[in-house]
């Protein structure tokens, strides 16, 4: 099943706002073999609204708006919808009380301008948003082709999207065609290489498996997706081909299944009974933003140096000043001696480490803006190494967070 998203909004279009609904709503549909044909962001404007609606319905079976529906003056979504798809806008009364439970959950005080967002099309029918004040409105054409209009607040949709919005879609729109994913996360080597070693492999996959590419800096997911009525075939199918890529890319193997690098590492740490901390001067907390983020992570994570300034180096994690002086902050023995140290400080198995120059200025002969050094340490040894990253400043802390978790991971592997 393919859909077609319009975001609306002023603040889209002026870079206010970045929208990151359709990309949750297209993760958040893919395990069921949808996808998104395209997205189109626009104006609050009625005529653009009314005729992306068109371009909508001419391309898909299943329309999502995004935004627009807020209680000022120049959100109107609603009364554009009630125009195109008929009816009038009328009062109801469930909505009022769904906005009362949110904003007495919130302990905020109701006002006017809010209690207006009742007001409904009489053509639509509502689903509470059980998270926020504007109400999700259900459009059913007489084809069976269907026009669901969402908040544009991102947890509002992601969370109604998932929990109630996207089930009625599958109910409405049933199919009886199994469909089956496997994936690979593969590091160090690039894109091209993997397409050149898989292109005999590829060419010869059954009609109903896709392999998929999905670069990022530092790793490729390989992505199988199948579709067959025949459920056990796809399985088989598809459990044989995962172990093929698997033996293929045994060398380069980060995970087996669809794992953020941070996840791999955890998994790698568990297995061991290992913990780990990280000392950080280049990536300023990155690393352990990214593992943190992951709920549970205290079983194995147990904090981080951010050593930005030298003196924290030489003073937290006992670097060396004479390295600092003969090699350089930014040098594989100073990053050693920082994964070195905040094991020893932090009390952890295993630690990461990096230092380096992420730009835009202080560049040194030899050592140009990009130019990373990354350390890791477990109980068997410390391994360090330089590396040279293009980019942006964020472009090279992210490719060093990768690339220091990646490291870790691969070694308590090996």
């Amino acid at each position: 099943m393919k859909i077609v998203v319009i975001a609306i909004g002023d603040e889209l279009l002026l870079g206010q706002v970045i929208d990151t609904n359709s990309g949750s709503i297209a993760r958040m549909i893919d395990p069921a073999g949808w996808s998104i044909e395209w997205v189109k962001v626009i104006h609050d404007d009625a005529e653009a609204i009314t005729e992306a609606v068109d371009e909508a319905f001419a391309a898909a079976d299943v329309v999502l708006t995004t935004g627009g529906l807020g209680p000022t003056k120049d959100d109107i979504t609603k009364l554009t919808l009630c125009n195109y798809f008929g009816g009038e806008m009328v009062f109801d009364p469930s909505v009022l009380e769904n906005i009362k439970d949110v904003f007495s959950r919130r302990g905020i005080k109701l006002n006017a301008l809010t209690e207006g967002q009742a007001m409904v099309p009489s053509s639509c029918r509502v689903i509470q948003n059980r998270v926020g004040t504007a109400p999700i409105m259900w459009f059913e054409r007489p084809d069976g082709k269907v026009l669901v209009s969402m908040p544009g607040v991102p947890f509002e949709t992601v969370q109604m999207f998932e929990s109630q919005v996207f089930p009625q879609l599958l109910e409405k729109f049933h199919s009886d065609e199994h469909i089956a994913h496997r994936c690979v996360i593969v590091e160090g080597l690039t894109e091209s290489k993997v397409a050149m070693e898989l292109d005999e492999w590829e060419d010869a996959l059954p009609d109903f498996v896709h392999l998929a590419y999905l670069p990022k800096p530092g790793i490729i997911r390989l992505r199988l997706d199948g579709r067959h009525a025949d459920g056990e075939l796809l399985e088989s199918t598809l459990n044989r081909l995962h172990g093929e890529l698997c033996q293929r890319f045994a060398d380069h193997l980060l995970a087996d299944a669809d794992l953020t690098p941070e996840e791999a590492l955890l998994q790698r740490l568990r297995a061991h009974g290992y913990t780990v901390a990280a000392a950080e001067s280049c990536t300023g907390g990155n690393i352990a933003h990214r593992i943190t983020a992951l709920a549970g992570c205290s079983d194995c994570y147990l904090g981080s140096v951010v050593s930005y300034a030298n003196s924290v180096k030489t003073n937290i994690l006992s670097v060396d000043p004479a390295t600092i002086e003969a090699r350089g902050v930014v040098s594989e023995e100073v990053a050693a001696q920082m994964a070195e140290g905040v094991r020893r400080a932090i009390g952890a198995d295993c630690s990461m480490a990096t230092s380096g120059i992420a730009g835009p200025t202080g560049a040194t002969p030899g050592k140009p803006v990009g130019t990373v050094c990354i350390a890791i340490s477990t109980p068997a040894r410390t391994i360090s190494a330089t590396y040279h990253f293009p980019g942006t400043r964020d472009r090279v802390i992210d490719r060093a967070t990768t690339t220091a978790l990646t490291l870790l991971a691969m070694t308590l592997k090996k």
